[in-house]
Formats: structure tokens, sequence, C-alpha cells
């Protein structure tokens, strides 16, 4: 192999989609971790990431967490070149644009479309660098591959692709419905230029007994004349983090025999962020996380939960509107526990101002008033990887959001002392002494087992036990196992014949 400094440009392998929501990302991350497991030096890289589930870079840059994940499958820092275009919605029709790590500016769909070709040269950029500083590059597509109205101003599918001189491998998802449709109607909806860029297919979330399926497999090799490199069933012995909030859309009502061991509520408001904040605690055997949308008595909760939010007046407008509002206060008053995080501990204060208009009109809503906090909206956004201290226990998250909370004195509960790798004496979050009732703008608050356990202390829950395997650490093992089932499923043999590395 050439010198780093002298090194060629390295093979990139893409991994496009017949549809949103099929597991692109999550065939990404296992490639990423198979490679990497090789001793090949892999890198990740998707160029435009539609997501309000984002996390920071080591240099204090936001990109998208499917990203981050993946980089960390692949045992390297995230770095924006692996997401240079990151689209955070904050409404049906408009999104925030953060180019290479930082907010550009809030645009419209109709807006943003016009400036796709200097937004796809950045794009191809990035790519570059990329390949100039690792050995292979997996490249994740974007929704479906083949919408034709989209395919002229693409950037993230087969136009990266062609521009990487990428093999594709298709995903899609049995577990749907529809799989022979959607692999055959995609190659049909795409130019016969483009269907020879498919080296074959990936399917995706099977049920059931594998060998029923082999003459599903013999009809779409025999119908496409292309290689199916493997079906992957469904796996439940491991977690790895969805790159969207679609797996948690239109939850149900949780009824009283769902509640028969401790459970933790998270409002499912409608532009939730982050919501894999909370997966160290979902994978806790001994401990229920349910996202609720409809509004429910929460009685039978030990802790209620708002999350992130991209809107966060709107949010709080809506859980105005629905009623949850009174019914958050009402639990809080009655003994059970508020946790907000970041958008979510800004609710929770008495006001959120938003003077210049940063989230629609300029206004002030009135808060939950749990917490004797008020948050002035205001740019530039704050990113900052974070470490801090609870009462003697070290933790390490991330912000992300827009303006200031103003605290009142003795109210804070954590002591800042890191951001982005600089030493600083900082307070963070706020307390109210009355209910215990409390928020924090640190993402990824769960991640470190001590902070976790202090929690779960704090809400009455002593008895759960946290394994020291949690957080980064399970992430990590989980890896490895998503490795396993891709290895023992798909014929990474042929796959690896699709590049020079």
């Amino acid at each position: 192999m050439e010198s780093k400094n002298n090194k060629k440009m390295a093979p990139c392998l893409a991994v496009l989609g017949t549809g949103s929501d099929v597991g692109k990302s999550i065939v990404t991350t296992a490639i990423c971790r198979y490679f990497t497991n090789r001793g090949i030096e892999t890198a990740p890289f998707k160029a435009q990431n539609m997501s309000n589930n984002s996390g920071v870079t080591p240099e204090g840059l936001e990109m998208g967490r499917a990203q981050i994940v993946q980089a960390e499958a692949s045992n390297i820092p995230p770095h924006v070149d692996m997401n240079p275009i990151l689209l955070k919605p904050t409404s049906d029709v408009g999104a925030q644009v953060v180019l290479f790590g930082k907010a550009l500016e809030n645009s419209t769909a109709v807006e943003y479309h016009e400036k796709k070709d200097r937004l796809f040269s950045k794009a191809c950029d990035a790519l570059s660098r990329l390949r100039k500083k690792h050995d292979l590059i997996v490249i994740e597509g974007a929704g479906s591959c083949a919408e034709v109205n989209l395919m002229p101003r693409d950037i993230v599918n087969f136009s990266i692709a062609e521009y990487a001189d990428a093999p594709v491998i298709l995903v899609a998802d049995i577990h749907r419905g529809g799989v022979f449709a959607q692999i055959t109607g995609t190659l049909c909806c795409i130019p016969e230029k483009l269907q020879d860029k498919v080296a074959g297919f990936i399917i995706n979330r099977f049920r059931g007994d594998i060998s029923l399926f082999k003459d599903g497999v013999d009809w779409i090799e025999k119908r496409t004349e292309k290689n199916v490199f493997g079906v992957l069933p469904w796996y439940d012995h491991f977690s790895i983090e969805s790159e969207d909030s679609v797996m948690i859309e239109n939850p149900g009502k949780i009824s009283g025999h769902h509640l028969n061991v401790p459970s933790i509520a998270v409002i499912r408001i409608p532009h939730i962020s982050n919501f894999t904040d909370f997966d160290p605690l979902s994978n806790l055997p001994e401990l229920n996380v349910f996202y609720l949308e409809k509004v429910q008595n929460l009685s039978g909760f030990s802790a209620v939960i708002l999350p992130g939010s991209k809107n966060t007046r709107y949010d709080l407008n809506w859980l105005n509107t629905t009623g949850w509002s009174e019914t958050i206060i009402g639990f809080s008053k009655h003994g059970g526990h508020v946790l907000g995080i970041c958008g979510g501990y800004q609710m929770m204060g008495k006001t959120v101002h938003d003077p210049d208009g940063l989230e629609g009109a300029p206004g002030i809503t009135k808060g939950l008033s749990l917490l004797p906090v008020e948050t002035y909206l205001k740019a530039p956004k704050t990113t900052t990887r974070t470490r801090f201290i609870w009462e003697g226990i070290e933790g390490m998250g991330y912000e992300i959001h827009m303006g200031q909370t103003k605290i009142s004195d003795g109210s804070a509960f954590l002591n800042v002392i890191e951001q982005n790798s600089i030493t600083c004496t900082k307070k963070d979050g706020s307390v109210n002494p009355n209910t215990g009732d409390f928020g924090t703008y640190i993402h990824g608050f769960f991640d470190v087992p001590g902070i976790t356990r202090k929690w779960l202390n704090h809400i009455g829950l002593n008895t759960i036990e946290i394994s020291e395997i949690h957080g980064p650490s399970a992430r990590d093992r989980d890896y490895d196992l998503l490795a396993e089932h891709l290895a023992a499923h798909v014929d990474m043999e042929k796959i690896e014949q699709l590049i020079d590395v």
C-alpha cells in the first residue's frame, strides 16, 4: 500500500435504498465495521442527510448521528466531511441547512433546490478529501434512489456514486412487503446506465425460515441478472441507533398491563430531536421506555422526559393545545419526576423568547414553569462536546442549541469542566428544589453508567442493575455483533471483489 502522503484515491462502495427506512444506515454501519475489523481503514460518507438527530465532532461541529455512529463503527473520530450537508427540518416545507458543521441558513425546499449544484460540488470535495485519508469509503444514499422527479437534482444517491465510480448495493426491506416490486420497480425507474452501476442487492429484515425464501432469491437473480448478496434476518440480540424518528412515529397509548416493570415516558413531540439520547435507558432489561404522543394518564410512570426539539416554541404550543402541559404539570405536582433535555429543558422554564424569529414569527411563549429559568433564542448556535460533573460523578455528552437559558441563583446542578477539549468552569441545567424536576442542555446525558445510576436513584429506581458495558462501550460491542450478523448472512467475498482494497 502506498504511503499516506502519496496515497491513491480510496475506492468507494455505495449503499442505496429502494425507499426510506429500509436499512441503508444499518447496512452501511455493518460494512464499515466488517472492513475495519479486517484491518482496512474505512470511513463513512453521506453527502446530504435530513434528520434532527445530530451530534458534535471533536472540533465542535455538527453532523448527523448516523454518520457519527458509522464513524464509531469504523473506530475513527467523526468529521464533518463524512456528512458535509445536514438538513434539520423545522416545518413541513423548511429546514435549517448545516454546511460543514455550521448552521448556514433556514431554507424552504424550493430555495434549497436552487443551490444544489454548488452544494454538490462541496460534497464532492469532502468525499475527495476522505478518499485521500482512508483505504475505503462506504457511501450511504438517502430515501429511494429512484425518485424520478428528484433525480435531476439528486446529490446524494447515483450522482455521488457516479462521481466516485462506486459500485452500488441496493438495500430492500422485506418486512414491509413487496420486496420483488421494490427491487424490480427501482431498476425500472432509473436509466439503463444507472442500472448497470447496481452490482446487486441485500434484502433486509427477514423474519422466519430463510431457506423458504430461496425461490425468491432465485427469481430476483434471474429477473435482474444481478446478485442477491444476502438476506439479513431480523435481529434482537443487539441494538444499533436509528438514523431518524420513523421508528417512533405514531406510538399508541400505554395501558396498565405494560407498566408491570418500572417505566419511563418520553413525550413524542412533533419536532423531536436526538431521541437516541434515551437508548442507554431503553437497553436496560429491567426498565421500559415508552414514547407517548396521545395524552394519557401518567400515574404509572416513574418519570417523564421532554426530549430535544428542533422547534421549541411550536412544540411547546403543541403541548399546551393537546393538553399535555396540564397533564405533565399535574404529574409533577403529585410527586412524579420530570426531566427536560435541551429543547425539553427550555420548555420546562417560565418563558421562551424568540426576538429575532429564529423558529418562526418573533414572540414569546409561556413555558411549563416547572423550572426557575427563562430562555432567549439567539444565534449563533452552540455546538460543543461537553464534560461535566454531577455531585462528584463525571459525565460526557454534547450540546446543540440556539440561544441561552438564564438560570436562577442556586438552581444549576451541573458543573461544566470542559467544552470542545478546552477547560472551563461553567454551570448547566436547573433543578426545582421543591419537586426534584430538572433539565439540562446536555445530550448523551445517559452515556456514562455512573450518571445513569445517579438519575435512576434520584427518581427512586435504586434496584435497577446497570452494566459497565453501557453507552459507548455497549455500542462498540454491538457494532461487532452487527458485523458478525452481516458476515453470517451476506456473501462478503463477492462484495469485496467489487472494490480494490
